[in-house]
C-alpha cells in the first residue's frame, strides 16, 4: 500500500467512526446551547466534555485554567492539538439566552465542543490515532468571550489568573509548550451555505477600563459647583473619534467604547462615570500605536472639564495568522468532503479578534469559519440552520487534516520550521505584558 492509500485508508475509518456517533455529536452540541456558562464559570460544560473524553478511555486533566480540560491520545514527540472553547457570550435578547445571566452560544463554541469531541470519536474511537506518527491533545479552553471583565478583574485580584483570555492562561501555564501544531473551527457569520474559510488573519487588541472623576453638585441649583464627569467622558470619546482620520487603512484599527456607568442620578452632576472599549489592529505595534492616540484623546476629556481621569489597559488578544501547511489539507479534505467549491479564495483579513491568535504566535495552526450558521455571530438571530455542517463536518475535516499532517514527515518539519521561527513563551509573555499598564491624569484643583 503506497502512503496515499494508506492515508486514504486512514480518513476513511476516521470519517465512518464520525458518522457512527453523528446523532451523539449533535445531541451533545445541542446539551452544552441548553446550558450556557460564561468564562472561567463553565463548569457544567466541562462535566460534559469530560464524560465523553473518558467513554473513549482517555485519561483526562482537568481545571487546567480555573475551568477547561485536556486529554491525549497517541504516540511520539509531534505534537499536534484540537481545540474548542467552552464559555458563552451575552446578548439577552436571544431566544435561547439563559434568563438569569444573559449567555447563550451566539458565537457556535458548542459547534466547536462538538467539533473537539468529534475529531475524538474519528481519530481514537476508530484506533486510526495509534498508525500515525505523533499525538493528538484534546483540549476544551476556557474563556475566549472577553466579557464579564469585573469577574474576571476578580480572579486576577486574587492571584487566580493573569489574564482575561483562557488561552492565553494556558500558554502562562505551559500547557503549550510541547505543540508543534493547534487546529479548531469558527462558526461563520451569515454563512448558512456550505462553504469554508480557512486562510486568513485577525486583529489584535487591547482592552480597556477607564474612569473620569469629577465632583458631585445639584445639578439644577448649583452646576457650577460640581465638574462633571460625564461631559469629560463624552469629550474623550469625541477626541477618540477625531483620531480616526489618521489611523492607516492597512493596520484596520478599531476603537468601539461604550459607557458602562453615566452617573448616579439625573438630579445630580455625575462625579463618577466609567468606560469600557477595546482598541483593536492588524499588528502588535499598530495596537501600540493606536492606543497611545487613544489614550491621548481620552485624557484630553478630563483636561476639557478639569476633571481626572484613570486609564487601565489590559492585553486583549494577539494577531492571528494561519499557517499554510495545515491550511493546505484543511482545503484539500474540504472539497474533498464538501464539495469543489467549498473553500473560500484569498486570504481575506477579519477586523474581530480571537485567543486562537496568541496560541498562533506559538505554534502554526487554523482557525477555519465553516458555514451551517444564519445570522451575525454574537447577535439575536444567530442559529442553525444545517447541523451536520455546523457539528459533525468539521470533526471530519480537523480529523483527516491532523491524519495528512502526522502521516507526512515533510509536512511535519515543515510545521516544525514554521515554529521555530515564532515567539518562544517567555517572549510571547513580555510581549502581552507589556500591553498592560495604568495611566492617571488628574486637572482638578
Amino acid at each position: 500500500m503506497t502512503g496515499d492509500d494508506r492515508t486514504a485508508t486512514l480518513k476513511a475509518r476516521v470519517c465512518d467512526a464520525i458518522d457512527d456517533r453523528a446523532d451523539e455529536i449533535i445531541a451533545f452540541a445541542k446539551d452544552v446551547q441548553a446550558e450556557p456558562e460564561l468564562g472561567y464559570k463553565e463548569v457544567k460544560t466541562t462535566e460534559k466534555v469530560v464524560s465523553l473524553f473518558e467513554d473513549l478511555d482517555l485519561d483526562v486533566e482537568t481545571e487546567l485554567a480555573i475551568t477547561g480540560a485536556r486529554a491525549r491520545a497517541g504516540s511520539g514527540d509531534f505534537v499536534a492539538a484540537v481545540l474548542g472553547e467552552l464559555d458563552a457570550l451575552v446578548n439577552p435578547d436571544h431566544p435561547m439566552a439563559d434568563p438569569e445571566t444573559g449567555a447563550v452560544h451566539a458565537c457556535g463554541h458548542n459547534a466547536q465542543l462538538a467539533q473537539l469531541v468529534g475529531t475524538a470519536f474519528g481519530l481514537v474511537g476508530s484506533g486510526v490515532v495509534d498508525d500515525l506518527d505523533g499525538a493528538v491533545e484534546f483540549v476544551a479552553v476556557p474563556a475566549e468571550e472577553y466579557l464579564d471583565l469585573d469577574y474576571r478583574r476578580g480572579l486576577l485580584e486574587a492571584g487566580d489568573i493573569e489574564f482575561f483570555g483562557g488561552k492565553q492562561e494556558l500558554i502562562r501555564r505551559g500547557y503549550v509548550d510541547d505543540w508543534d501544531a493547534a487546529a479548531m473551527m469558527h462558526a461563520g457569520s451569515d454563512t448558512p451555505e456550505r462553504t469554508i474559510t480557512s486562510d486568513f488573519s485577525t486583529n489584535g487588541f487591547v482592552g480597556k477600563f477607564v474612569t473620569y472623576r469629577g465632583t458631585e453638585a445639584h445639578a439644577g441649583a448649583a452646576p457650577e459647583e460640581g465638574v462633571n464627569a460625564l461631559n469629560a467622558a463624552m469629550l474623550g470619546m469625541n477626541a477618540v473619534h477625531a483620531q480616526r482620520e489618521r489611523f492607516r487603512d492597512e493596520d484596520h484599527v478599531r476603537v468601539h467604547p461604550i459607557i458602562t456607568r453615566g452617573g448616579d442620578g439625573v438630579n445630580v452632576v455625575p462625579a463618577e462615570v466609567t468606560m469600557e472599549s477595546y482598541v483593536r489592529a492588524a499588528s502588535v505595534e499598530a495596537v501600540a500605536e493606536a492606543n497611545e492616540s487613544v489614550n491621548r484623546a481620552l485624557a484630553a476629556g478630563a483636561m476639557g472639564v478639569g476633571g481626572d481621569v484613570e486609564i487601565e489597559d489590559y492585553p486583549g488578544y494577539m494577531p492571528l495568522r494561519t499557517d499554510e501547511t495545515i491550511v493546505a489539507f484543511y482545503d484539500e479534505n474540504a472539497r474533498d468532503i464538501v464539495g469543489p467549491d467549498a473553500v473560500t479564495e484569498g486570504s481575506p483579513h477579519l477586523s474581530g479578534s480571537t485567543d486562537m491568535g496568541d496560541i498562533t504566535q506559538l505554534v502554526p495552526g487554523i482557525h477555519p469559519w465553516t458555514g451551517g450558521f444564519e445570522g451575525a455571530v454574537h447577535a439575536r438571530d444567530f442559529r442553525v440552520v444545517d447541523e451536520e455542517m455546523a457539528y459533525v463536518i468539521p470533526a471530519k475535516l480537523t480529523a483527516c487534516t491532523l491524519v495528512d499532517l502526522l502521516t507526512s514527515h515533510e509536512a511535519m518539519a515543515a510545521v516544525r520550521e514554521a515554529k521555530a521561527e515564532k515567539r518562544g513563551r517567555e517572549e510571547y509573555l513580555d510581549a502581552v505584558r507589556s500591553l498592560r499598564a495604568t495611566t492617571t491624569e488628574s486637572y482638578r484643583d
